[in-house]
């Protein structure tokens, strides 16, 4: 059975004025109802991405920060650093490092 409700309502994905017979219609038509599922199916993978990336990044540098020396690679990772500017900081002597054989520890 249909019912003869007839509401104004506001399409949440492209904000065009419709009329709607239900009361939980969100969207103007299939297509914008299709457009905002894939959308939101964009915006999940997106983010799910992110939090694997910062999860990832994460984990390097808490087993860095129990390290009692580390390489020049792995200080730049720790203090967001490039190379250059770590080389720099090294050379004004305001880190500390210590030359063994061919490497460099901090």
């Amino acid at each position: 059975m249909s019912s003869n409700i007839r509401i104004k309502r506001k399409c949440q994905h492209c904000n065009k004025i419709f009329i709607a017979k239900t009361t939980v219609t969100k969207y103007c038509g299939d297509n914008c109802g299709k457009r905002a599922y894939k959308a939101r199916k964009r915006n999940e993978k997106l983010q799910t991405t992110k939090d694997d990336l910062e999860k990832e990044l994460k984990l390097p540098i808490e087993i860095l920060r129990s390290k009692e020396y580390l390489s020049v690679k792995e200080t730049c990772l720790l203090l967001g650093l490039s190379r250059t500017t770590l080389w720099r900081l090294i050379n004004d002597q305001k880190i500390k490092a210590l030359k063994l054989g061919g490497r460099r520890l901090i």
